[in-house]
């Protein structure tokens, strides 16, 4: 049984991007925001932080990144200077799509797996996971065929009603049964390829990779994630995570 780790990081993160300035809507040359994934963390690339925690573990022997096609060239000369960290590890790159989903259905199609096998999907810009919760989530996959990394929420979660001045709070939910979802997310490859195919055929887009096995009728099971596993969305969470990689 191998473990293949897919990292979908075609995304353009533009909520990383800085607001425009006035000086900037009238400068004729801007140097382009990098893309999210691409934005240094600590002096490293987001990514590459994130790739490294994958190649560190041992039960993980491939690792495929979906990319934004004109990136490809470009990191698979950065994956040269990775060589000692990569320890072996089969990397691949695969074009990735406009959507996430669209992006993990590309690394699908692509590797080559036994049913049994396990599947990794993991947010390229969550470089704070650690060895310990990829392990738990596949020994959980092997076991159920479908898991994830979680946190049970701590806060009180209300249910809303979107209006045109806001929203309307229409039930409290008990927390006790709610739990935050993180990756990576695990599965047995015939779970998640049918998942995925069935969801294509369909035109189902869904919210994350659990999301499709629940509609395919598999269950999903929940290891304990980590408040640190924090995904970087925001320039804020970039000051978070430098604070955790210092400590």
């Amino acid at each position: 049984m191998k473990v293949v780790a897919i990292l979908p990081a075609a995304g353009l993160g533009t909520r990383m991007a800085p607001m425009p300035s006035a000086m900037d809507a009238t400068a004729k040359t801007r140097k382009p925001h990098p893309s999210k994934q691409f934005t240094d963390l600590a002096g490293t690339p987001i990514l590459i932080h994130t790739l490294r925690k994958f190649a560190a573990v041992d039960g993980v022997s491939e690792i495929w990144i979906a990319l934004r096609e004109n990136e490809i060239e470009g990191f698979r000369e950065r994956l040269l200077k990775e060589a000692k960290v990569l320890r072996g590890k089969k990397v691949e790159l695969v074009i990735g799509g406009e959507h996430r989903q669209q992006s993990v259905q590309n690394a699908l199609n692509a590797i080559t797996a036994a049913p049994d096998d396990i599947v990794l999907v993991h947010d390229a810009v969550r470089p704070l996971v650690t060895g310990e919760i990829i392990h738990e989530v596949i020994e959980a996959a092997k076991k159920y065929g479908a898991a994830i990394a979680g946190l049970p929420a701590v806060d009180t979660v209300k249910q809303v009603e979107r209006t045109s001045e806001g929203a309307i709070v229409r039930a409290t939910i008990p927390r006790a049964g709610v739990v935050l979802a993180q990756t990576p997310q695990g599965f047995r490859y015939g779970v998640i390829k049918k998942a995925f195919d069935e969801a294509a055929a369909d035109g189902f887009m869904g919210t994350d990779e659990a999301s499709l096995a629940e509609r395919s009728g598999h269950e999903v099971a929940v290891v304990m994630g980590s408040p640190r596993n924090i995904k970087i969305t925001t320039p804020s969470d970039m000051d978070l995570a430098e604070f955790y990689l210092r400590e």
